[in-house]
């Protein structure tokens, strides 16, 4: 028994935290102060395990800056009080919010796993309970030196544990729902916990204290390139007012119609100082703008590569640098850079 392990456990929202009504069969959420009683299997462990719900709860649907903010200064706040945090948190837009936080809470050195389910906890088949065990373990695990074995922002899901700003919600309809496709797992769960420690992002200082960002800039716009894309609309959408960075989802490895009123338009964007990240529309891969002469275009009036972040890496890691630097040179540096584990350098 590890009866000196402390765990908070976040509830925001989703459908983990739901219970069918036995008349109505409607589904509600269950008070999370009595978590034990509903899965009392967590009194094993020993562990310490407080709770925190948000009242009122959060759908993932409505996610936006100022609950990742809540959340970061509830975390920062009770961050010398507790080993780990679990978040559970709708699956629509947990990645969006596991890639936020993990560029938000800087110089982390505990882990912060969120997890959910795709079917309520109170349900006799639900996926709910075996997350919520394994994530609350994976919190609490420790090396030989009574380290945390995870100390990043991740998902867990269905016996996989991901590195939070690599995730994809892939399916609406399986267990799996999330998907790493650039990225190894952190850590599969079987009948042992296998951490995959080589590809674990351990802090260069143990002792280092947290310091979280909450200046976050959401002037961020994502156009699809789609075929049969009209100059107008495309015309309309660069020229958008207030825009200061622009996604850009292209095909493949960062191809784009080669017309030049595309080039074109994104030029001028480019030429108002707006910044466009090349990311790729595929689940894997990554964007390389030297392979096609459509690639080479792009790059060539001053579009960013994206590499192979994910599209809501993308956005948290804009939202982060706008909110700190006013000079685009500097972003565009960064953007470059691995910060948090969200991009392979080459």
């Amino acid at each position: 028994m590890q009866n000196e392990t402390s765990i908070l456990l976040v509830y925001t929202g989703g459908t983990i935290g739901m219970k069918q009504d036995p008349v109505s069969f409607d589904l509600r959420p269950f008070d999370f102060s009595q978590i034990l009683e509903e899965v009392p299997e967590l009194k094993k462990f020993g562990y310490r395990i407080d709770t925190y719900s948000f009242d009122p709860v959060i759908d993932s649907s409505d996610v936006d800056i100022e609950f990742w903010k809540r959340l970061t200064r509830l975390i920062e706040e009770n961050y010398c009080k507790y080993d780990g945090f679990v978040i559970l948190h709708g699956t629509d837009t947990m990645s969006f919010s596991a890639s936020a936080l993990s560029f938000m809470l800087g110089d982390i050195t505990k882990p912060v796993v969120f997890t959910g389910s795709q079917l309520p906890i109170g349900m006799l088949r639900t996926d709910g309970k075996e997350n919520l065990i394994s994530s609350i373990e994976i919190a609490a695990s420790k090396d030989s030196a009574g380290r945390p074995m995870v100390p990043e922002v991740c998902i867990y899901f269905e016996s996989q544990l991901y590195r939070g700003n690599r995730t994809t919600k892939y399916t609406a309809e399986n267990f799996r729902a999330f998907r790493s496709a650039n990225y190894p797992v952190l850590a599969e769960v079987g009948i042992h916990i296998k951490f995959n420690t080589a590809f674990i992002r351990y802090p260069a200082d143990w002792n280092h204290p947290l310091h979280p960002t909450y200046d976050l800039d959401p002037s961020v716009l994502i156009i699809k390139v789609i075929p049969g894309m009209k100059r107008e609309v495309l015309d309309s959408l660069v020229c958008t007012p207030g825009i200061r960075a622009i996604i850009l989802e292209t095909y493949g490895s960062g191809n784009a119609p080669s017309g030049k009123w595309f080039t074109d338009c994104i030029k001028k964007a480019v030429d108002r100082g707006v910044i466009v990240l090349n990311i790729t529309q595929c689940l894997a891969g990554r964007v390389d703008m030297d392979t096609y002469s459509t690639g080479k275009s792009l790059k060539n009036i001053g579009v960013v590569g994206g590499g192979d972040c994910t599209t809501e890496a993308a956005v948290a890691k804009l939202f982060f640098l706008l909110g700190q630097y006013t000079d685009n040179k500097e972003i565009v540096h960064f953007l470059k850079k691995n910060m948090r584990g969200e991009l392979t350098e080459m």
